[in-house]
């Protein structure tokens, strides 16, 4: 049994979640935030940022609320076509 990355209800291929994963963390690092600042800022937990920031997660719905708090956009975090 493998367990894959998931963008919404779809699995990604696990290249494509650690390149998800490198953007948010280059934006993040990019305007001096620190996992907790992000996640205060944009309404999540320092767990679901870690969670991201680690490629195991990369829901649609928080990725937005990412890009929203570090006023980039969405496109900028994604690579390529999902």
């Amino acid at each position: 049994m493998s367990i894959s990355p998931t963008l919404g209800e779809e699995q990604v291929p696990i290249s494509l979640a650690i390149d998800i994963a490198a953007r948010v963390r280059a934006a993040r690092e990019a305007v001096g935030y620190s996992i907790e600042d992000l996640a205060v800022t944009c309404g999540l937990t320092s767990i679901e940022i870690s969670n991201i920031e680690s490629g195991g997660e990369s829901d649609p719905g928080k990725l937005k609320r990412v890009a929203t708090a570090l006023q980039v956009p969405i496109s900028h975090l994604l690579p390529g076509e999902v």
